[in-house]
């Protein structure tokens, strides 16, 4: 048998009805007159096929059925206003799940600012980050499996993409403490030309990969890369056992290794670009938000997480 549905309007009227015990003020905490809560009652009423009310002293009681039904009334119009505040909050971008993919060597400079300042702004909204090179990042934008993207040097042939610079960096030489280079304050890049290099491979940052050696190639010649690998922290490590040098990031000197130098290029005009990134079609509010958290200007000295990009007081580079 085919259970009738009980609309939420009469519920309600029955719900204050059942809390008030008399039609006068019931009718007037709803704002209504007597007649229309009274059909409201009847229409529920008929419904449940039994009297939900009698007639009491001064006013109403409830019949056994009304007693048995006020709970589960009051349950279903509780789940209506959670489910309509859930709603208002997904919608405003208040609450919801973002999700978030990172390059490794962004834990070191605009990452934990940004998502610092957007907690703070958004304690509703559930973050789910994932480490992830830039490429697996565009890969994961395109198949909805992150929202939102932080990518080092970002790609110019994505139209179904969109772009947007958070941090601008220059790039360093990281050597080998051994190196001879090293003994110098600055080093320019085609006095690496001799030295074997360590580089990540193309295929997990390929716009990032080909500005390195676009880099050495306009300084007159094609570094030998020796090794690849995937992380920072790898590259830093590899070249402290004297496996051979690399360019890389300017933060990338927060990665304290006693046997690595860090030196700066000269002239320093090479600089590396962060972005965010996103796709073009997602009207998602939390993406939204995410973008209004972040500085449009590279040059922003107090956009999030500039401050994580600088050694910490008293350090020197080494």
């Amino acid at each position: 048998m085919e259970r009738p549905e009980l609309p939420l309007p009469q519920l309600h009227a029955f719900v204050v009805l059942a809390e008030e015990l008399h039609f006068g003020h019931a009718a007037a905490r709803l704002g209504i007159a007597q007649p229309p809560l009274s059909q409201q009652i009847r229409r529920l009423e008929d419904k449940v096929g039994h009297a939900l009310f009698t007639r009491a002293s001064g006013g109403v009681a409830l019949t056994p059925a009304g007693r048995e039904l006020l709970p589960a009334a009051r349950q279903s119009l509780a789940a209506l206003a959670n489910g309509l505040s859930a709603a208002r909050d997904a919608g405003s971008g208040r609450a919801g799940r973002l999700r978030i993919g990172f390059a490794a060597s962004l834990a070191l400079t605009v990452l934990p600012g940004l998502l610092r300042t957007y907690r703070d702004r958004f304690p509703g909204v559930q973050l789910d980050i994932h480490e992830m090179t830039t490429a697996p990042q565009l890969a994961a934008l395109h198949e909805g499996s992150i929202d939102v993207g932080l990518v080092r040097e970002p790609p110019t042939d994505e139209p179904e993409l969109r772009f947007r610079t958070v941090l601008s960096e220059p790039f360093v030489a990281v050597l080998p403490s051994a190196h001879p280079l090293a003994a110098q304050r600055t080093v320019r890049i085609a006095q690496l030309a001799d030295s074997p290099f360590v580089l990540l491979p193309r295929t997990v940052g390929p716009t990032l990969h080909d500005r390195i050696i676009g880099l050495c190639t306009a300084a007159g010649f094609t570094p030998e890369v020796v090794q690849h690998t995937v992380e920072w922290q790898t590259v830093c490590a590899l070249v402290e056992t004297g496996l051979g040098v690399s360019l890389a990031p300017a933060s990338i000197r927060r990665i304290r290794l006693k046997g690595v130098a860090f030196r700066t290029l000269a002239p320093g005009t090479a600089r590396t670009h962060v972005a965010v990134a996103w796709r073009a079609n997602d009207h998602n509010p939390l993406v939204t938000h995410l973008l209004e958290t972040v500085s449009q200007d590279p040059s922003d000295e107090h956009r999030p997480g500039r401050r994580a990009a600088r050694p910490s007081a008293g350090s020197r580079e080494t």
